[in-house]
């Protein structure tokens, strides 16, 4: 029997991932997704193969066994806690939020619920989490270079009276944890919290950000010292035309991911 997924945001990553369960994908179907705009979105899944109904936040959990969090970091909890504490899958991707709300994962325990962070516009993280297991990590640190219009309007920004509008040059605007960045920056850095998730924490996770306008990528580059292995790695992503801010593999990673979940052939840790 298929795995029923539910998408609450139905913006740059929700409306590709429902697209690709919608054209088919083994062991899976898309059952129900959530969105701002209901009347809009109920125009587009008009168009879908296979039409779902366009339900609240808190009721994604009823339409299925898996719900994929895509939605703006504030409406986290709205999607999360119902779904968890009726023993669902959550697959987020507001994992800086998820920074704050370390009691969800108390309340996946005690229901027998589970949360799933996608890769998202990362790579290495596999070795990362393998590199942490004997607790011998020195460092980790990575380097964030964005299209200033990417960042712009960011909270961060926003409280420290930083312009990032009209740049001829690269500005740094931020050096800090993975705790902070992901706080002060929860549209652009999701990666942080789950680079700091996958290794040796928020606090001891360092972030660079820049605005960078000789950039049309965004950039990421991790560096690992560990006892097991020193290793760095850079990713550049196209960002999506819809939503500078997210990259075109965040949505695929999630896919991904799904994917992952019904095949019998998983690759990776």
């Amino acid at each position: 029997m298929a795995l029923r997924i539910a998408i609450g945001g139905f913006g740059a990553i929700g409306k590709v991932v429902a697209a690709a369960l919608d054209d088919g994908i083994e062991g899976l179907s898309l059952a129900a997704i959530s969105a701002r705009d209901t009347e809009r979105a109920e125009a587009a899944m008009a168009e879908f193969v296979t039409p779902v109904p366009v339900v609240p936040l808190d009721r994604l959990w009823q339409e299925a066994d898996i719900v994929v969090e895509c939605a703006p970091a504030k409406h986290l909890r709205d999607i999360a806690e119902p779904a968890l504490a009726n023993g669902r899958t959550l697959v987020t991707l507001s994992c800086g939020a998820l920074l704050d709300n370390f009691d969800l994962i108390e309340l996946a325990r005690r229901h027998a619920g589970r949360i799933m962070v996608p890769t998202g516009a990362l790579i290495g993280l596999d070795a990362v989490q393998a590199a942490a297991l004997g607790g011998g990590i020195r460092s980790v640190r990575m380097i964030t270079r964005k299209p200033p219009n990417g960042l712009d309007g960011a909270p961060y920004l926003v409280e420290h009276g930083i312009d990032v509008t009209g740049l001829n040059t690269a500005k740094k605007v931020f050096t800090g944890n993975a705790g902070e960045a992901a706080r002060g920056f929860p549209a652009n850095v999701n990666v942080a919290a789950a680079l700091a998730l996958a290794g040796i924490g928020p606090e001891w996770t360092t972030i660079e950000i820049w605005a960078d306008p000789a950039v049309t990528r965004n950039t990421h580059r991790i560096e690992v010292e560990a006892d097991s292995a020193r290793f760095s790695m850079q990713i550049e992503n196209v960002p999506s035309l819809e939503n500078p801010r997210t990259g075109r593999l965040t949505p695929l990673s999630v896919i991904a991911l799904l994917r992952k979940l019904s095949s019998p052939l998983a690759i990776g840790t």
